[in-house]
Formats: C-alpha cells, structure tokens, sequence
C-alpha cells in the first residue's frame, strides 16, 4: 500500500435550512396565526482518528468534504430536518492545520479522539418565532446561516516509541526487518526506504514497543535534502531515538563523522530532539572492518555520553543486548535504569 503522510482538501460544512413564513389554513380555524416552522442545522465535518488506518490515502483524491444542508421549514409548525453531518476517518497522529493561516486547528494523536474541523450553520427561524402581542401575523422568518468552509491540510506524523535514524543503507530496515515482523524492502542502494515502517518488537514476556525506520536523512534534511525534509516530522513523536552507524566504502562518510551531522540537522529541524533520550548502535558486526573500528569508536563515543551498542542483524549478535536499552530507555524512569 503506498504510504501518504500530506493531503490538502477542502472542507465543507452543511449551509443551515431557511426558516418558513406560513399561515394556518384549515377548516372551522379562522385566523390560525403564523405557522412557519425552523429551517434544521446544517451538518458538521467530523474528523475521528482510526486505528484501522495507517495512511491518508483514502483522501488523497478526495477535493472535497462536504456535509449535508439543513432542511428548509414548512409550514403546519413542521421544523426542517437536520443536515447529515459527515464523520472523517483519519490515522492515529494525524495534524490538521488550517491552509491559510498555517494554524493548527487539531492534533489527533489518541484512538477514538474526535475533532469538528467545520460547524454546520444554524437554521433560519420561522415566522411562528416571531409572533407578539403587538404582531400577530409576523410576515418575515429567517435565511440559514452557512456553514464553515475552510482549505486544510492533513499531517500524518507517525507514533512510534523508537526512531530508528541514521544515513542510507547502515542497515536499519534490516534490524527492524530482524527483530519485528515488518518486512521493508531492503537492497544495497541509498533511498531502498521511501516510506517509513513500523514494526512492534517483543521485550521478553511482559513488554513491547513500537519502532519507526525513519528514511531520507542525511545531511542537509533539514533543508530539503534527500527525502528528509518529508520525514523529519515523524521523528517528532517518538519518545527514543536509536541512531544506527555503520562503516561506509565512502571516504567522505565515517561513523562518528555521520553521528554529528546527523545530530546537527535535527538541531536545525528541532531543537529539542537533539536533546532527546538517544541510543547509538553500531550495525553490520559480522563485517572484519566494523569489528575492527568498534573499540575506537566505543572511546569516541563514551566521552560524548553516548555507551555504543555494537549489533549483527545477521547473526544477531548483540541484538538482545540493544533490545533491552531500548526497554530501558523507555521506562517511565530512564535515568533510574542501568546499563544493560
């Protein structure tokens, strides 16, 4: 299924019914008085977050939300009925902003939370409301008032309690691909990953958590390069980071080198997530030159504060260990867990 993170659309709340200017006319009642009745509400637009849905693309080709108009008054005191309001489905974690003013009007980020993004317009009030002592035979009622119209965009940002960050092909949809069912597509050239992935990993009997392999994020993100820009966002969310290094052919790329860039453009994004809880593991162990670089790298990187985790999605070699500082990280007390 392809995976839609950003919909603009247009939403549209149900204009209110007209109210009604009507007389009594029956038989054996002379002078029956005014009896026009109410024009009914128009309808609300709904937006309710779904755990059935993981994506926006049900309403990527929707232009359009609209709900229903209110019905116009009749006569006989007969109020028109109530337009059908309309109930949106949208992801877990989804943003609305408003697309003018870039306001946020909503942050739909629990199961069940509903948002009205449009109200309905009132009803018109029919001349029966307007009868007094004084007017007796009131010739007026009201129009319906119309409903809220407003362009919106919809942001998916993903919730996930670890984010697995890191540059192209270190081997993090592999190590989620290892310990979680989620099957991403893995090959050996930058940008395999186009969309984020979501896997729920199993800490022995009794606990689980959910990571997210966030694509795109090399240096320069914040600023629009590579994919990043569009998936920065979902970092957001996420309660731990846990940054996958690897050793590169490349001679412009190091570890502790993509580390620090890395950290540098999520300080630009957001300043707050360079300061977030943040594992770091060092990927492929099974390769001679990863084993090689891990003594150094694991000195380098404890005078920063920062114990590395060296793992093989391969072999599984250190899976376990870094599991567990992730379990720990996510305890409603990190500073109070130990080293695993």
């Amino acid at each position: 299924m392809r995976f839609v993170d950003e919909v603009s659309i247009k939403v549209v709340a149900g204009d209110g019914g007209n109210g009604c200017v009507a007389f009594r006319r029956e038989k054996y009642v002379p002078l029956g008085g005014p009896a026009g009745g109410d024009g009914g509400r128009g309808g609300d637009v709904v937006f309710v977050a779904s755990e059935r849905l993981t994506t926006l693309l049900d309403l990527r080709y929707r232009r359009v939300l609209e709900a229903g108009r209110g019905e116009d008054g009749r006569g006989k005191d007969q109020f028109g009925k109530d337009g059908k309001g309309l109930r949106v489905e949208v992801p877990v974690g989804t943003q609305v902003v408003d697309a003018e003013t870039g306001a946020l009007i909503a942050d739909l980020d629990a199961p069940g939370e509903e948002a009205t993004i449009a109200q309905g317009g009132q009803g018109g009030r029919g001349n029966m409301r307007f009868a007094t002592p004084y007017d007796r035979a009131p010739r007026r009622a009201d129009a319906g008032t119309p409903g809220e119209r407003r362009s919106v965009r919809l942001e998916l940002k993903l919730l996930a309690d670890v984010g697995v960050i890191g540059y192209p092909n270190v081997g993090k949809s592999t190590f989620i691909a290892t310990v979680s069912r989620a099957r991403p597509q893995i090959a050996d050239y930058p940008f395999t990953t186009l969309t984020p992935n979501l896997g729920v990993v199993a800490v022995g009997d009794d606990q689980s958590f959910v990571v997210a392999d966030i694509p795109g994020i090399i240096e320069g993100a914040a600023d629009g390069a590579g994919l990043g820009l569009r998936f920065l966002r979902h970092v957001e969310r996420t309660r731990v980071l846990l940054h996958v290094l690897s050793v590169d052919p490349d001679p412009e790329r190091e570890p502790l080198r993509d580390f620090h860039r890395l950290t540098k453009e999520l300080r630009r994004f957001d300043a707050e997530l360079a300061e977030r809880r943040t594992i770091v593991a060092l990927g492929k162990l099974d390769l001679p030159e990863t084993r090689a670089l891990q003594p150094a790298l694991e000195q380098e990187l404890a005078a920063l504060g920062h114990p590395l985790y060296a793992f093989s999605a391969a072999t599984r070699e250190g899976v376990d260990r870094l599991l567990r500082a992730l379990a720990e990280a996510l305890a409603p007390d990190p500073a109070a867990a130990t080293d695993a």
